[in-house]
């Protein structure tokens, strides 16, 4: 990777050891920790998964939770907030830097690499796992990366609520690299990527701007493809390339090339190593 362990994004003069004050999102008003409102019950677009809290990611987290994690009011429910939260996006990045948004970073290897490789550009993540944040914390203070926000929650139920705010700038990249599969057929309805999130995707991407997809469950890949090419709000920009010889319509394709800066995580090294094959998928905001 380019660049050094002290690259910081512009409008940072400290980094996470220099306090958090300013820099989380309800430290300066610019959240509204107003009434929480009662959730009907919802489906999840994630599995939960296990694994206990290590002594040496809980001390990161309690050291540099304050800088990176938003702090936002919750819901009733696990892993949401409440409907009428507001963020300052500019005052918790310090910039108004463009904005890539990421589903699920899972230990924040994407997420930081991409980080580090772009100081100037800002990275808002959406993780529900507890473990999961304090990893990608971890990663961004090894990197000395600071233009990475976490939010800890699910995504389907907190990103519209904080892009539902006409003032939060857009997003000019989405990316939702392997999200659950959820392989039982029974279960497939919590898949994320349907057309309720579809259309919330919508608003939160600037026109022009990219959603980038990779998943390696074939079904998924076919379905990520028909969904959004069903759109109205998006064009896919690689139709009827790299058709699949598995696909219901073999002949149809609509698979991008390998985005040159995502990288290989442990999810798509899990997936190569189980013979499965990688879909990628670009798609263009109208």
């Amino acid at each position: 990777m380019a660049g050094d362990d002290s690259a910081g994004s512009p409008g940072h003069p400290e980094g996470p050891a220099g306090g958090s004050e300013g820099l989380t999102a309800n430290s300066k008003g610019s959240v509204a920790n107003s009434q929480v409102h009662r959730y009907p019950a919802r489906i999840k677009s994630f599995s939960r998964r296990g694994g206990r809290m290590v002594r040496q990611y809980q001390d990161v987290l309690n050291e540099h939770g304050p800088f990176y994690v938003l702090d936002l009011p919750e819901g009733d429910s696990p892993t949401t907030i409440a409907p009428n939260t507001r963020v300052d996006l500019r005052a918790a990045f310090g910039n108004d830097g463009p904005i890539a948004v990421e589903i699920g970073p899972g230990s924040g290897e994407q997420l930081t690499s991409y980080a580090k490789e772009h100081p100037d550009r800002n990275i808002l993540a959406f993780e529900a796992w507890h473990v999961g944040v304090a990893r990608c914390v971890a990663n961004a203070v090894r990197k000395g990366v600071t233009n990475v926000r976490i939010v800890e929650a699910d995504a389907a139920q907190a990103l519209p609520v904080i892009f539902a705010d006409p003032e939060v700038p857009r997003a000019g990249e989405l990316w939702t690299f392997f999200p659950d599969p959820w392989r039982k057929s029974r279960h497939r309805k919590r898949r994320l990527i349907a057309g309720p999130f579809i259309a919330e995707a919508a608003k939160i991407l600037e026109a022009g701007g990219l959603w980038r997809l990779a998943t390696d469950w074939d079904d998924y890949a076919w379905q990520m493809r028909d969904e959004l090419e069903a759109s109205d709000s998006f064009a896919n920009l690689h139709a009827g390339e790299r058709p699949d010889p598995n696909d219901r319509e073999p002949t149809r394709g609509g698979f991008a090339p390998r985005w040159n800066e995502r990288i290989m995580t442990r999810f798509e090294r899990r997936g190569i190593e189980a013979g499965r094959t990688i879909h990628d998928l670009t798609f263009r905001r109208g």
